[in-house]
Parts: C-alpha cells; sequence; structure tokens
C-alpha cells in the first residue's frame, strides 16, 4: 500500500519511519517533509500542509495512494480529514468538529467542566479591558493562554500583573499569533509535574499509550521562553499505575464520551497533557494529534504495525488491535537555532559525522539545498535514543550530539537529568 503523510517536523519524520517498517507500506509520499524525511520518502516541499486544494489535487492525480495521515494541527483544524473522506479518500485522523479540542482552548477547557473532566480554575475573554479587569484581582502567578493554535507557545506563566498585561497585550492587541488571539483563557497555575499520555481512540474505545515527560522551556533548568518542546523520556518517572487507574477513569475516557455527546466523534489520537501533584491529576491541555517530541519517544517503543492501529481506528475497529511496548526507554534531545522560539536564521548548513548506529536522528526543521542538508526551522533536529536505563540513553544521546554542527545550534543539557 502507498501512503501520503501530510507535515513536515520531527513527528512525522517519527511517523514515517515507524510506518516504513510496516510490510503492507511499499511507499510513503510525504506533503512538505523535510531533508531526513526525504530519505525515507518521495517528498514534495512545494505544496503547503494547509493548502488543502492542492493536497486533495495530488491525491486525486495519484490513485496509487490508499491511505493518508494527516498528522499537523492546522490541517486538522482546516478540515482536511473531512474533506479527504467527502471526496472519497480514507484518511487518518480526527474531523475538524473534534479538533476543535486543540483549536480552541476555550472549548475544551468548557467542555472539561461541564462533564466534570478535573482541570484548573479558569475564566475566559474576548475584550481586553475586561480580560486586564481580571488580572488586577487575580492570585499570582496566573496562566494567560490564546484560544486558538500558537504551535505550542501560546501560553504564557504570569508572576505579576506587570507580566499578565503584557501577555494581554501581545495576544490580544497586537496579535502575536493572529486571530489565535481574539480570547483568552486565564487559569490558575497549578504546581506538580507535567506528564504527557497520548491516545488512540475511535471514538468507541479508547487506549491510552506509555507516558512521556516533555520538556516546554527554552534552557536548561526550566528557564527561558516556552518552545514547541526541547526535550523529552518515555516512560514518566512519576506517572504510577495508580495515576493511570484514574486518569483513564476520570479523565481519558470521560473525554471520549464528552466529545461523542456533543456530537464530535474523535477519531486518531488525543493528547492529554497532565499535570500531577501527589495523587492529584489536572489536565492541562488537549492537543488532537501526537504530540512533538513526545512522538519520537513513544514510537520507537512500540511493537505493533503503527498502520495496522491507523486502519483500526478508521474502521472503528480499535477494540480488536492488542498495543504492545518495549520495556525499555527512549530519551530525546532536540537541536535547535539560536534565536528559537523567537527570530532565527534559516540555511545554516548542517555537518553530521558518523553517528553510532543505535541513534534515531528525527529531523525537525532542514531541508536540502544544493545538495547539502541545511537548517529550515527552530528545531532542526531531534537525537534519540533507546536502552534500558535513561541514564544509558542519555550518555549515548550527550556523546552524538558532539558530532553535529551548525552555526548557533544550541540544546539542553539537563533533559531526562533525573
Amino acid at each position: 500500500m502507498n501512503i501520503l503523510v501530510i507535515g513536515g517536523g520531527g513527528r512525522e519524520h517519527a511517523i514515517c519511519w515507524k510506518l516504513k517498517q510496516s510490510k503492507r507500506v511499499e511507499k510513503i509520499y510525504c506533503i512538505p517533509g523535510n531533508g531526513g524525511i526525504s530519505e525515507i520518502a518521495e517528498c514534495h516541499p512545494e505544496i503547503s500542509a494547509v493548502d488543502l486544494d492542492e493536497i486533495l489535487n495530488f491525491i486525486n492525480t495519484h490513485s496509487d495512494i490508499k491511505f493518508t495521515v494527516v498528522a499537523p494541527d492546522d490541517p486538522l483544524a482546516l478540515g482536511l480529514v473531512d474533506l479527504l473522506e467527502k471526496n472519497g479518500h480514507r484518511a487518518f485522523g480526527p474531523k475538524k468538529d473534534a479538533a476543535i479540542i486543540e483549536s480552541s482552548k476555550v472549548f475544551s477547557k468548557n467542555l472539561m467542566k461541564k462533564y466534570g473532566i478535573p482541570t484548573a480554575a479558569y475564566e475566559t475573554f474576548d475584550e481586553f479591558t475586561k480580560a486586564q479587569k481580571y488580572c488586577k484581582s487575580a492570585k499570582y502567578p496566573i496562566v494567560v493562554k490564546a484560544d486558538g493554535l500558537a504551535l505550542g507557545k501560546g501560553v504564557i506563566i504570569c508572576q505579576n500583573l506587570t507580566e499578565a498585561e503584557n501577555a494581554l497585550t501581545d495576544l490580544m492587541q497586537n496579535k502575536v499569533f493572529g486571530n489565535s488571539g481574539n480570547k483568552v483563557v486565564i487559569e490558575e497555575f497549578l504546581k506538580g509535574t507535567e506528564v504527557s499520555i497520548l491516545a488512540f481512540t475511535d471514538g468507541q474505545t479508547i487506549i491510552p499509550m506509555v507516558s512521556s515527560k516533555d520538556y516546554k522551556r527554552a534552557f536548561d533548568g526550566d528557564l527561558g521562553l516556552n518552545t514547541g518542546g526541547m526535550g523529552n523520556f518515555s516512560p514518566s518517572n512519576v506517572y504510577t499505575d495508580e495515576h493511570a487507574k484514574f486518569a483513564y477513569s476520570e479523565i481519558f475516557l470521560k473525554t471520549m464520551n464528552a466529545l461523542n455527546a456533543e456530537s464530535r466523534k474523535f477519531k486518531g489520537v488525543i493528547y492529554f497533557g497532565l499535570m500531577i501533584d501527589g495523587k492529584d491529576i489536572k489536565v492541562l491541555e488537549y492537543n488532537a494529534r501526537f504530540g512533538d517530541p513526545e512522538t519520537q519517544v513513544i514510537l520507537p517503543r512500540l511493537k505493533n504495525d503503527l498502520l495496522e492501529i491507523f486502519e483500526s481506528i478508521v474502521d472503528e475497529k480499535l477494540k480488536d488491535i492488542k498495543i504492545e511496548w518495549d520495556d525499555g526507554v527512549c530519551v530525546c534531545v532536540v537541536l535547535a537555532s539560536k534565536g528559537y522560539p523567537q527570530s532565527y536564521k534559516k540555511e545554516l548548513k548542517i555537518e553530521i559525522k558518523d553517528l553510532d548506529k543505535d541513534i534515531l536522528l528525527f529531523h525537525a526543521g532542514t531541508k536540502i539545498l544544493n545538495g547539502s542538508l541545511v537548517t529550515n526551522g527552530g528545531r532542526v533536529l531531534n537525537v534519540c535514543a533507546m536502552a534500558k536505563t535513561i541514564k544509558e540513553a542519555r550518555e549515548k544521546i550527550y556523546n552524538n550530539i558532539e558530532k553535529i554542527s551548525f552555526e548557533g545550534m544550541f540544546y539542553r543539557t539537563d533533559i531526562a537529568k533525573l
């Protein structure tokens, strides 16, 4: 079977890599793809992941494509899966009405409140002056969130009124994330340890994947601006069987059922960002797709054929699949360009010496230019490794990072340092 994967980051590289292992997959196309993906798939960088009509036209003119995986948030929110299914094509990912759990934080917070899913106390605003007035009487720290999609950077932790007013100004008046800041959520700051749980669901069955721990801040010690993620490891060192049992019944299952009750059946992957404080668990956020870089540490641990899982979800037969995981651990460290998550240079030449054979290198922001591999984004490369212990995986990764270089390269040195 020939497959099309939509997206061009580290997550999509990991998905293509895993799909390539399926005995049923013959050829993979990727739109737009990247420098690393081009080694295992036919990439089409001339087409944007959000150009829905061009993607549909591409599939219509490539009759060999029998299945499409829509990985990023933007095309899901725009309704690419709806468009493809309407035109008779099989596609993996939630429809637009279900993907709203990520594309609107106001919707997702209200959904949790309505159906008793534990989350932080919050208020929503669509007027700057009312939001500003609320912040003047708030107890700090607080969290200000853009309602819409913001590349994983629309969440601002504010320690005082000045920071809150600056956040509101950026989001609602300066429109740093465009219309995503037309509405904001202001919520209480939750203390504890963050855990990421991704789950497969076909709207009838929901199966959590193995846990992971994400590092959002740009620099060591959780300092600097929020990013799309600077590293990850799986499994989480704080997520217990007791947590998993509670989360399944009170969060995962309730979320699937809540979306069904709202006539928004979700078929795909739901990302649950959780905050754990002792036995207490609350939802920080939902994503309507595989996380990045969570995918890069989770898929290497998956024993199953990923295509088989995807098809079972589309056909609403997930209950028939037994999903199995490797008992080892996986760690990922992101190599980023100087200036990320704000402005940064592109098209900087990347040098990679001979990496150890057991290193997984997933490309995030790269492309091939005049025969050379160059940077093409803020997060450039994901260096990952499987091992029996976190310590062993860390050592492998950081030893091999020394073999990679590009101008302005930076990374956190404390990923998975427990």
